[in-house]
């Protein structure tokens, strides 16, 4: 174990736990390899991809999106399911993140093959888009939901794990600003670069793929939940709804996938539609207000507690969000809400993990085993249908507000590309509301559920204290256990 609880029957002492550098950081590079894939895969370039540049129309675009979301209510908990009860000499989790890698680099390239022939057709793109998705999140989902729970088998309380979450948001930087600064470019990558663009992606799968495959020798789980006894899969779903802390989770998580989706969605349109307006100044707000605030939350998060520090991030990034649905189109407040929209990218990157794991600690105490896979799949439940609602909606309102995808212009070079120049004022001020609105309305409801989460305070603190002992004492006995069956085996194969 990378850490040590020493713990005796009279006196029990807890020890905090130290997580090995080297397991923190190729944890964080398996999640940012599986989240840069997502972005892409799973977000704004492939809605793009089929709607500006195949020519698949926002319905079907739309209604792909849905049906995916539906999809994923099926799939998740199924998965978390199954891997609870998974045993395995690499553990519960490994075992998916390792051999998942390599499926996942493969399925991600092939959903960029275009078909000269096939554009414009909306039944062929709809299906291809379709069965891209729904192949790719099945891989995507068993090695995300893994890494995501990793953690959380690795250490119990806050101290332990936040250097994890900390190497986390440092990788992050790629899974996130990449996609961000890319998707700016879409128009440029994809419309006057259509030959390279499928390969770049596909390489993109394959490297992520090796770097996924290979994080997999450097961390390992504590052995002993292997064998902890799991309840039905009914009866483990209705312990977590009974879990009045993960309900008031899921509304912060599932208000975090959708800005996270809206927002970077957002960029795309904006980078064409206000192309005098100097981007760098945009991101450079965004950088600034993330990284103060990180360091903030680092920094006071002993004293504050998951639960303040949350309710600040999620009035900082409510208020940003208002400010730019309604202000947004004047440039200078647009930076300001940059800044602030920072603020609520580091915390939903940092924090929302940490109050995670309070969720699952808490279960633990209240049902006596580790369950990270069924609340793993039952957040992806709730929040993979965020991040579909998130890329149906956008496309929908630009078109109430005026912008018109089938409005066309030649670039320098002769090409056909999508004319942002020339669309209407109400699809440019419209721009604002549709990429910010919603999102900003639920921040206020994450803050109002925050306020009541109950998982805060010493006597919280103290509780978890004990789950890590507790923690040491059932590692230890199932080494124990399993030094007593290797020397039995041995003697046995003496006699």
């Amino acid at each position: 174990m990378d850490g040590e609880i020493q713990a005796n029957n009279s006196n029990p002492k807890l020890v905090e736990p130290k997580v090995k550098t080297s397991a923190a950081v190729w944890l964080g590079v398996a999640n940012a390899s599986t989240g840069l894939l997502c972005a892409f895969a799973e977000g704004t370039a492939l809605t793009y991809f089929y709607h500006n540049f195949l020519g698949l129309n926002e319905r079907a675009s739309g209604f792909v999106w849905i049906l995916f979301g539906i999809w994923n209510a099926i799939n998740d908990p199924i998965y978390g399911f199954l891997a609870d009860r998974t045993k395995s000499k690499l553990g519960r989790r490994r075992p998916w993140i390792r051999y998942g890698a390599p499926l996942m680099a493969v399925l991600f390239a092939i959903t960029w093959i275009s078909f000269p022939a096939m554009k414009g057709n909306q039944w062929f793109l709809g299906f291809q888009m379709g069965i891209s998705l729904f192949l790719y999140d099945i891989v995507y989902t068993a090695i995300a939901s893994a890494i995501y729970v990793m953690p959380y088998e690795m250490a119990v309380t806050d101290k332990a794990r936040s250097p994890i979450f900390v190497w986390n948001v440092i990788f992050s930087i790629v899974s996130f600003g990449a996609p961000m600064v890319l998707n700016g470019m879409l128009t440029t990558l994809i419309e006057t670069h259509a030959d390279i663009f499928p390969w770049a992606m596909a390489a993109a799968g394959l490297i992520a793929g090796a770097l996924v495959f290979a994080s997999t020798f450097f961390y390992k789980e504590n052995g002993y939940h292997r064998d902890e006894p799991q309840p039905k899969f009914l009866e483990g779903l209705k312990q977590c709804v009974k879990n009045k802390s993960f309900l008031i989770f899921e509304v912060l998580s599932w208000t975090v996938i959708f800005a996270q989706n809206a927002l970077m969605l957002g960029l795309t349109y904006y980078g064409g539609m206000w192309p005098d307006n100097n981007m760098i100044i945009l991101y450079a707000a965004l950088v600034v207000g993330a990284v103060g605030s990180f360091l903030f939350y680092i920094f006071m998060r002993n004293k504050l507690g998951n639960k303040v520090e949350t309710l600040i991030m999620c009035g900082a990034f409510g208020a940003g969000c208002l400010l730019a649905s309604f202000l947004g189109h004047i440039f200078w407040v647009l930076v300001l809400s940059f800044f602030l929209v920072g603020i609520g990218f580091s915390g939903g990157l940092y924090l929302v993990p940490l109050v995670n794991g309070d969720v699952i600690d808490k279960d633990e105490v209240d049902n006596g085993s580790r369950r990270e896979g069924v609340y793993a799949g039952i957040n992806s439940l709730i929040t993979k249908p965020a991040a579909a609602i998130a890329q149906a909606i956008f496309p929908i309102f630009m078109g109430w507000a005026g912008f018109d995808p089938d409005l066309k212009t030649k670039d320098k070079n002769g090409n056909l590309v999508t004319d942002w120049i020339g669309q209407a004022d109400s699809a440019k001020t419209g721009l604002f509301p549709s990429w910010f609105l919603v999102t900003a309305i639920l921040l206020v409801l994450s803050f109002l559920a925050m306020w009541f989460f109950p998982l805060h305070g010493k006597a919280w603190e103290d509780t978890k204290k004990e789950l890590a002992i507790e923690h040491q004492r059932k590692q230890e006995a199932y080494e124990q256990k399993i030094l007593a069956e290797m020397q039995q085996a041995e003697a046995s194969n003496q006699n």
